[in-house]
């Protein structure tokens, strides 16, 4: 097992190193300088002279070989340059809004698990009675409903149930606190939106885990078990479960890494200052070095979260072994 995770870890820098290579020569490839764009995009006249400062501070007067290797170099040094938007180190406004977002993305998978899990199961056990045919309703509502409006009606519900009965509305903080310093505070504001997106991705969830659960327990070993008179409760736990519940930790794991820099609408309804919102002011600023970076960061997320998952398959299922 320690060999293949520490092979794993060796093969991530590869990958790691074609999505560099990837990313820098696309974000190349579109048209027009980032220096004129950002500049002609403010409506003023532009410099040639400025111009040739800003391509200078950027390096983009250097031979894109030179630019490769500077842009992969800040990445052993932490220097990943300084966005063009707010004139700040990337780092510090990638590091303002990663703890929120991290935070954010592991409480609606603790939302999305605790839904999914049991009603998956329960689903699946009680096979086309109306408990199945309960849950299934709630699963499909949650895939049909967007998670945006459903933090609308959350928040509206908030407003008018607090308001009958305390007199006066309340609504979730709106200015973030960390959860080491208010952890009541923290919690009353980001419960919500976890709750809101979790609900969409349980239903997800729901509906892989059912189906998954009913293809285990049609196998040959699940009737040999009911055949030696195992209790079904002991069934269910430790034969069916951990075999069931590989494709939906993949399935989670993707979401989980979604979920870190993809929750813009999300992020604007209840006003959470994250990386999706992030993402988003700074394609609208032009911030040709800001969008470079976090387009790595999520492909390091995505890459981590699969390295995580596969080390998690041994321990759920018994019969794989990393040789």
């Amino acid at each position: 097992m320690y060999a293949y995770v520490v092979k794993r870890l060796f093969l991530m820098i590869p990958t790691l190193f074609g999505a560099a290579l990837l990313v820098f020569f696309l974000m190349r490839l579109l048209p027009g300088d980032p220096c004129e764009i950002r500049m002609a995009g403010t409506g003023q006249y532009a410099d040639p002279e400025a111009i040739a400062i800003c391509q200078k501070d950027l390096g983009l007067d250097k031979p894109r070989i030179v630019q490769f290797g500077g842009f992969i170099g800040g990445y052993f040094t932490g220097d990943l340059g300084v966005s063009m938007w707010t004139h700040q180190p990337i780092a510090y406004e990638i590091g303002l809004r990663f703890k929120l977002s991290l935070q954010l993305a592991i409480m609606t998978t603790m939302v999305a698990v605790a839904l999914a899990l049991p009603l998956g199961i329960i689903s699946a056990v009680k096979q086309d009675t109306w408990i199945d045919y309960a849950v299934r309703t709630f699963s499909i509502a949650g895939i049909a409903i967007p998670s945006f409006w459903l933090g609308i009606m959350i928040i509206l519900g908030l407003l008018i149930v607090t308001q009958a009965w305390l007199g006066e509305g309340w609504m979730p903080p709106i200015n973030y606190v960390s959860p080491f310093k208010d952890p009541w505070g923290n919690f009353t504001q980001l419960i919500w939106p976890a709750v809101a997106t979790g609900y969409r991705y349980s239903a997800v969830a729901t509906r892989m885990t059912r189906s998954a659960m009913l293809e285990v327990l049609r196998e040959d070993y699940i009737r040999t078990a009911r055949a030696k008179g195992l209790v079904e409760k002991l069934i269910i736990n430790r034969h069916a479960l951990k075999n069931a519940l590989l494709p939906v930790v993949t399935l989670i794991a993707i979401e989980f890494a979604f979920l870190i820099g993809g929750l813009v609408v999300t992020e604007q309804v209840f006003n959470l200052n994250g990386l999706g919102k992030l993402f988003v002011d700074a394609v609208g600023n032009q911030d040709f070095t800001l969008v470079q970076q976090l387009v790595m960061l999520v492909v390091l997320i995505f890459v981590a979260t699969n390295l995580v998952v596969d080390v998690l398959y041994a321990w759920l299922d018994p019969r794989i072994r990393y040789a």
